[in-house]
């Protein structure tokens, strides 16, 4: 008779989670273009007339956690595939769950992507023919020809830290001692609530002195820059390690509450006063947040989000596609507000709740139960949220980019 491994029950609250950090993007490219600081190549349009530090506030936080805490909880479920399925098995999901989709909606996307900030940026600059101005352009070729990566960069650097911890995973197997002290490690460390995030945070202290950088530049370009692969690597790495500690993953709920407190209270200090710190200094307040805000994020999550959830499901499901989908929506739509008069805030909440009907109203109908669908996370989805039952059998969780159901 033949064995099957045993496979690890949906993870709800990773899930969740994950799902929670990509539809953040939604928030962040809604409120970019209403902040007040500058941001030149990584996000052109600037509605001057209609600015607020609050935005730039709301930007600067989202930052500073959001992709962190995803390349971890990727790292995590990409351990997952390895392990209760096999390396070539994984590899195959990540091709059609990472690099396909990434090919594919990136030639697809390009011309909205173009039009929509074109549009705007020449309305913010006083054009009153934008319109006609953007669609002239489009008769030129190299107007369909992708030249950034633009929101996909995160699939672009997620390929390529997969395989390479594929392959540092597969030297591991070869030598299981040094894999099994590590993972004995790792499984003490996260237990001490305090020594834990020192020890994290001296990580990333170590990793933006190996970067020689306080700030990531423009991970745009086709050209891979080696200190974001570092950065996001890290992260990566942590969350694969974590996947042998899993069965402690209730550790991270021990002062979850303070750790976001902390987190919130300390980057609240660092963006008010981030003119005045050193590098050294800076570099540790950054290390820090991000920790503090991870341990108590997913601790949270961790503690109410582990039961199984029709609507959060139902997010999660949806959340590759609106995310993948939104960026036109987000630089197109403040364009067509640059005369309203209203506050800014309230410009950024029109932005956002407008882009989010449209992505959604757009899932369920084009995408949950269609080919796009099973393209993107593996299968087709029942419309109704009555279908979404918890699975009686234990299986890998359906993760976006991360795993699927299949």
């Amino acid at each position: 008779m033949k064995i099957q491994a045993h496979k690890t029950e949906r993870l709800h609250s990773l899930d969740s989670l994950r799902a929670i950090m990509m539809l953040l993007g939604l928030v962040l490219h809604a409120a970019i273009t209403y902040g007040s600081i500058n941001y030149g190549g990584l996000w052109s349009l600037k509605d001057s007339n209609t600015t607020h530090i609050s935005n730039d506030f709301i930007v600067f936080f989202i930052h500073y956690f959001r992709m962190p805490t995803f390349f971890l909880v990727s790292g995590f479920f990409g351990a997952m595939l390895f392990y209760e399925r096999s390396p070539m098995k994984m590899l195959k999901n990540r091709v059609e769950r990472i690099v396909l989709p990434f090919v594919v909606f990136l030639i697809l996307l390009w011309p909205f992507i173009y039009f929509s900030f074109e549009y705007s940026g020449l309305i913010f600059g006083g054009n009153l023919d934008a319109k006609g101005v953007v669609l002239a352009n489009f008769s030129e070729f190299k107007t369909w020809i992708p030249t950034w990566t633009f929101h996909l960069w995160f699939l672009y650097y997620l390929a390529m830290i997969t395989f390479v911890t594929v392959l540092f995973a597969l030297v591991l197997k070869r030598i299981p001692r040094l894999g099994s002290y590590f993972s004995k490690s790792f499984s003490w460390l996260i237990q001490q609530p305090v020594l834990r995030i020192l020890i994290f945070t001296g990580i990333t202290v170590l990793t933006y002195f190996m970067m020689g950088t306080a700030w990531l530049g423009d991970p745009f370009s086709f050209i891979p820059k080696l200190n974001t692969f570092i950065f996001y690597g890290s992260f990566y790495s942590i969350g694969w390690v974590l996947f042998k500690s899993k069965h402690l993953l209730d550790a991270f709920k021990k002062y979850d509450w303070l750790n976001l407190i902390l987190g919130i209270i300390l980057f609240s200090i660092y963006f008010y006063n981030r003119f005045t710190f050193g590098y050294e200094a800076e570099i540790f307040m950054k290390s820090i947040i991000v920790w503090l805000l991870i341990f108590g994020f997913t601790g949270l999550f961790i503690r109410y989000g582990s039961k199984h959830s029709a609507r959060m499901r139902y997010l999660s499901d949806s959340s590759y596609w609106v995310y993948l989908v939104h960026l036109p929506f987000t630089a197109f739509i403040p364009g067509l507000l640059a005369d309203w008069p209203i506050p800014s805030t309230l410009k950024f909440l029109v932005v956002l709740i407008s882009t989010t009907i449209i992505c959604y109203v757009s899932y369920h109908y084009l995408v949950r139960a269609t080919f796009i669908g099973a393209f993107l996370n593996g299968r087709k989805y029942s419309r109704k949220l009555d279908d979404i039952k918890p699975l009686e059998k234990p299986v890998i969780p359906n993760m976006t980019l991360v795993t699927d159901n299949k």
